[in-house]
């Protein structure tokens, strides 16, 4: 039997303290709230999760093995009883996760304004997210029984720790200068997809060089025009007419591909859907466009949709690369995997919580 495609996660582990009020207090205003439930969260075990889901094709099966890596806290009642088993229900392998002692499991306040069609404010205090700082420690982790076929990573553990892991598993490949080189080009390299949010202060160019899929919101990609201006000289894109960063995407995207190597940069657009690009490769020229919003009859809660768009994804480069002669994203769909990602987040938002909300494939 083939093995399946592998996906390992390197990221958060939170436990969410969701609060749903009608409004957002002012300032010094004391504001009766309509609820406060616990889940399990976190946008690294977020993103775990969705990958596990997105890989069920039917209620028994899944096609891909997805794995999480990240710390919690030592002895911590609701890793054990709640955030342990959300991930083992979602199909998600947990014995790559750290116990810490000494610290707290990361935690997360998010306020839910109903006022606002949903949308939401999150406080986040890292724990035991901030203890993942032995790069070397956790790429032999990820690595250990293999290369995994595709890596997600986003930027609720250390810079440091992220740059590092990124400088590691996208680094350049070898020159073919002899035999020993030859042998060295043919080993499998993972295929790093990254969600830098919550987004690094002044996130250097350089470190998201040969990255295989960048996903990003309007605010980060605006702050990658940051990172591109130090090395070209062009203005910060002013909005256009709806608001958005939409008129520039084409031109920031090719600077992207150029500069940094990256192979697909996607820009997540909120209601407007999302914008992707994907580089000229030896068989392919460059390809690019806007997928609408899925339409929904009502949107309940936004806090899972971005980390359910990246799980899809992930998931579907993840498929592709495993049955690739050459372990690469030559000939991937990049629209289609967009499409199906942005219909899951589509179903997402009409549900509430974060990992409740986010669909199994076999129901997208």
């Amino acid at each position: 039997m083939a093995r399946k495609p592998i996906v390992r996660i390197i990221g958060s582990l939170n436990i969410d303290f969701v609060t749903l009020t009608p409004r957002v207090p002012g300032p010094g205003e004391t504001l009766e709230a309509k609820s406060m439930t616990v889940h399990a969260g976190g946008k690294g075990s977020n993103q775990a999760v969705a990958c596990g889901k997105a890989a069920y094709t039917s209620a028994t099966e899944q096609d891909v093995q997805v794995e999480m890596l990240g710390a919690v806290g030592a002895g911590d009642p609701y890793y054990a009883s709640l955030l342990k088993p959300t991930l083992a229900k979602s199909g998600v392998g947990t014995r790559y996760v750290e116990e810490v002692e000494g610290v707290q499991t990361g935690t997360a306040t998010i306020i839910v304004d109903e006022g606002s069609n949903g949308e939401n404010r999150i406080l986040f205090v890292p724990g035991a997210n901030h203890h993942v700082t032995d790069v070397a420690k956790v790429v032999a982790t990820a690595t250990q029984d293999g290369v995994p076929d595709v890596v997600v990573m986003q930027g609720e553990i250390p810079k440091s720790t992220v740059l590092g892991l990124l400088s590691t598993f996208n680094g350049p490949e070898e020159e073919d200068d002899g035999h020993r080189q030859k042998e060295k080009k043919k080993k499998k390299k993972t295929c790093v997809v990254f969600n830098p949010a919550p987004m690094f202060d002044g996130i250097p160019l350089a470190a998201l060089r040969n990255l295989a899929v960048l996903v990003v919101n309007e605010t980060e990609c605006l702050l990658l025009f940051k990172a591109v201006q130090e090395l070209r000289d062009i203005e910060t894109p002013s909005s256009g007419d709806d608001g958005s960063l939409a008129p520039h995407l084409d031109r920031l995207t090719a600077h992207l591909h150029e500069l940094a190597a990256i192979s697909i940069v996607i820009v997540t657009l909120g209601s407007r859907g999302l914008y992707y690009s994907a580089a000229q490769t030896r068989t392919q020229s460059r390809s690019r466009g806007l997928i609408p919003a899925a339409k929904v009859a009502k949107v309940v809660d936004t806090t899972g949709a971005g980390d359910t768009f990246v799980g899809y994804f992930s998931t579907a480069v993840a498929r592709h690369v495993s049955g690739s002669d050459h372990g690469t994203l030559e000939g991937f769909d990049v629209h289609g995997a967009a499409l199906r990602a942005n219909d899951a987040a589509a179903k997402c938002v009409q549900r509430s919580g974060a990992m409740e909300s986010i669909p199994f494939g076999y129901e997208v």
